[in-house]
């Protein structure tokens, strides 16, 4: 019990981290002094905080920091099932409390504007109207589950066995990294449905009005992957 303690705990923080880290570099950095990190800096962000969060944490709690994530390992034969509500929810938990922080700094810049109409306000997901480079609710959803597929994917070889467990951090960093680079003019990136939820809650109704689509489809996108990786690993022989 004291350790199912620290593990939510740790997810929480991680989580936080991702979200300030990730929506933060977004929202104050990627134009910040009319240029600004942009895509390319966002993508690092979001990475090195997934690289960083699980080098500190991940020998606490398994450094998930992603609902679908969760769900996947457990699809995947890697996490109890009764350990899969309480990350969710102190992921979700870690996500709203970095959203709600992110929302009072921003408050501070004297030319910071909400359009809730906006593609991308607040740093949230969406598709058609609300996608960044308008595209469809197909494009988001088809985008959303092979990007998830594959970060589990990545993160269920990297963490196959103790040997690999040093390079893990860094493989599933980059991996993220090189997920927002294909999808932030998509959809802005998910495949995480607790930064999803962390930002829509102050985006506004549009952002609110999509987020089921940014729970379904990474969920499903890391079942997929984490059943094909457990398919494969059984039937290939060890060395």
């Amino acid at each position: 019990m004291k350790k199912t303690c620290y593990c939510v705990l740790a997810e929480v923080i991680g989580t936080f981290w991702l979200v300030l880290g990730g929506c933060g570099s977004a929202l104050i950095a990627a134009h910040a002094g009319g240029g600004g990190i942009g895509l390319l800096g966002v993508s690092l962000a979001f990475g090195l905080t997934v690289l960083t969060g699980a080098a500190a944490l991940g020998h606490i709690s398994g450094g998930h920091f992603n609902p679908a994530v969760s769900i996947g390992l457990w699809a995947g034969g890697r996490f109890g099932a009764a350990r899969v509500l309480p990350y969710v929810l102190a992921q979700v938990a870690g996500g709203l409390l970095a959203g709600f922080a992110l929302f009072n700094i921003v408050q501070g810049d004297p030319w910071f504007l909400l359009d809730p109409t906006a593609p991308g306000a607040f740093a949230s997901n969406g598709f058609g109207p609300l996608s960044p480079g308008g595209y469809s609710l197909t494009s988001a959803v088809i985008t959303e589950v092979i990007l998830t597929a594959m970060f589990l994917i990545v993160i269920m070889g990297v963490t196959r066995n103790r040997a690999k467990g040093s390079i893990a951090p860094l493989a599933i960093g980059g991996a993220l990294t090189l997920i927002h680079l294909i999808s932030i003019p998509i959809t802005n990136t998910s495949v995480n449905p607790a930064r999803s939820t962390a930002v829509a809650v102050f985006a506004g109704p549009g952002a609110m009005s999509q987020l089921w689509l940014f729970w379904l489809a990474p969920i499903a996108g890391a079942v997929i992957g984490a059943l094909l990786y457990r398919l494969m690993d059984r039937n290939t022989p060890q060395a």
